[in-house]
């Protein structure tokens, strides 16, 4: 079990890093709510102290009532933050548990960067954008939410994208770096291009970026039956840390992440 501090830091940065347009606080539950994306990262509940577990059953009615306000699931993300006896009364209630998620970190110092070409960061955010959502093959309509995500982050943004020489998108990444912590998020490439190690390409040179900007250690987000991934990081000295999955109700559905 990783030390709490760590987690609670990892977690703080999570949120600045990908930060949702609502955030709510009831006692230590971070309710994080945004009408221009589905993810779940940015709609859920988000227990931050173990020991905050009063009045658990009105609590999880009070969330409910501002999702369904949004227009969204009513998501509980938990990670070791969260208080025992909200599990157990989730459990009680039958909710299931899904997309179990690895947070992992490595240090920038020894991750295996020789040879990787220096690439600056792109600046046309809207190209970026459109490079994700047609390699993740998802609907045009969720752009201007996740330009305006990108948008709002205050830390320093670097978006990643190559593509081959008909223009078509290869491999996109983003890196936020915030002090000396450089997180990874959208890793994608384009099915035609997989198996090629343009993914390996497209975070490395995320990464040398982060750490020529001051970043000594990188930290990410991987679903856990992402065995690819999982491999893909492992290889760069990426450990494991901790876990978080989400929890709803059993016949509820949600898509992204």
């Amino acid at each position: 079990m990783p030390g709490l501090s760590q987690v609670r830091r990892l977690e703080a940065v999570g949120f600045r890093s990908w930060p949702a347009t609502n955030t709510h606080y009831d006692g230590a539950w971070a309710i994080r709510l945004t009408a221009g994306h589905p993810a779940k990262r940015l709609n859920s509940v988000n227990p931050l102290d173990p020991a905050d577990h009063s009045d658990l059953e009105r609590r999880i009615e009070r969330a409910g009532e501002r999702f369904k306000a949004f227009g969204r699931p009513l998501i509980f993300r938990q990670t070791p933050l969260a208080p025992p006896d909200l599990e157990r009364v989730l459990d009680a209630r039958g909710w299931r548990r899904f997309d179990e998620t690895i947070v992992m970190t490595a240090d920038l110092a020894k991750v295996p960067l020789d040879g990787t070409i220096d690439q600056l960061p792109m600046k046309d955010t809207g190209r970026w954008v459109d490079s994700i959502i047609t390699m993740n093959n998802e609907r045009p309509d969720l752009k201007p939410g996740l330009s305006e995500l990108v948008g709002s982050i205050q830390a320093n943004v670097g978006l990643f994208y190559t593509e081959n020489n008909e223009t078509t998108p290869c491999s996109a990444a983003m890196c936020v770096q915030d002090n000396d912590l450089a997180g990874i998020f959208e890793v994608v490439t384009h099915p035609e291009f997989r198996q090629q190690g343009k993914g390996l390409e497209i975070v490395k040179a995320s990464l040398r970026w982060a750490k020529n900007q001051g970043a000594k250690k990188a930290w990410l987000q991987v679903v856990a039956k992402n065995v690819p991934a999982l491999n893909l990081y492992r290889s760069l000295g990426f450990d494991e840390v901790y876990r978080y999955a989400y929890r709803m109700e059993p016949d509820l559905q949600v898509t992204s992440e």
